[in-house]
Order: structure tokens, then sequence, then C-alpha cells
């Protein structure tokens, strides 16, 4: 049964992922619809409403509900016990990952803040600001997955200066891609 629920795990992660991956585009092309004029503004605004409220219902929120139920099942499981050796040295990795998925939901709860002003017409945040919020994801990602792939292969040095030099790379390619913007 594990390799089941493991496997309806991963997927319900890449669900959730991809509406966390989604969902600030959305705010971001919400965002800038308030620089347009009336009608198409108004006509922008309610179509994206549509489209964040489906997607963070319909899809974000039940996979982040399920992958915490799936997850927390893999980690109780009795024929496994991680939770047992979470706070060994062969159980690093499991704890400095969950502390990622910790903040992971600290930052999915950060989107249903920005998703419920956005939803009321506030818009508190620049499209910039939002792009680069849009990349939290990406670091996550990246760190959760090397932390469950590479597990005690790679040291804990290691593992944080890599995850310092792909978030230098993300904020570098969004400060290049706001220049190219800028120009046209």
């Amino acid at each position: 049964m594990y390799p089941y629920i493991k496997s309806l795990h991963i997927i319900f992660v890449v669900t959730w992922f991809a509406g966390m991956f989604y969902m600030p585009r959305l705010f971001i092309y919400n965002t800038e619809a308030e620089l347009r004029n009336e009608p198409e503004k108004k006509i922008l605004h309610k179509q994206f409403r549509v489209m964040m409220k489906r997607l963070w219902y319909g899809i974000t929120w039940p996979s982040a509900i399920i992958t915490l139920a799936l997850g927390l099942s893999l980690l109780f499981n009795p024929d496994y016990d991680w939770y047992k050796i979470i706070f060994t040295e062969m159980g690093l990795w499991l704890l400095i990952k969950l502390v990622f998925v910790l903040f992971l939901y600290l930052y999915h709860f950060s989107l249903h803040i920005i998703f419920k002003q956005e939803m009321r017409g506030i818009y508190k945040y620049s499209s910039m600001q939002l792009r680069i919020w849009n990349e939290i994801a990406t670091i996550f990602l990246f760190a959760i997955v090397m932390l469950v792939v590479v597990k005690q292969a790679i040291s804990l040095a290691w593992g944080f200066a890599a995850l310092i030099i792909f978030i230098f790379i993300l904020i570098m390619a969004i400060r290049v891609y706001k220049k190219i913007r800028m120009k046209k």
C-alpha cells in the first residue's frame, strides 16, 4: 500500500505546485489589468477573478490538503516509522525537508491572503513584486526535491550553498527580464 500512497502524494504535490506556480501569474495579470481603461479593465478583472477562484478552490487548496494528508500517512506509516528516525543523523534530510514544507505551507497561506485581497479589488503589490513572489515556489520545489532525491549524499553546507546560488540566479533572471520588459 505504501508505494500507492507515495505515488498519490507525489501526484498531488505536482498539482499543488502547479496551482502555486500559476496563481501568482493570475495575480500579476489581474494587477496589470488595473492599468487598462474601462471597459477592458472591468472585463479582465471579472475573467481573472473567475480563473483565480477555480484554480484556488478547485485545484490548489484541495491538492494542498490531500498532499498533507498523504504526507502524514507516509510519515506515520507503521511499516517505515519515519517519525522515529527524524531526529537521527539518517533522518536529518527528512527533518530539513519538513521544515521547508512548513515554510511552503506558509507561502501557500500568503498566496491565500493575496487572493482574498485581489478578490476584493485590493492591489497592494506591483506586478514586479508579484513576479518575485512567484519565484518563491520555485525555490521550495528545488530545495525539497533535492533533499528527497539526494538525501545524505550531499553535505548540508554544499546543499545550502547550491540553494543560495540558485536564488541568486533567479534574482538575476528577474532583473534581466525587468530590463528587457522596460525596453519594450
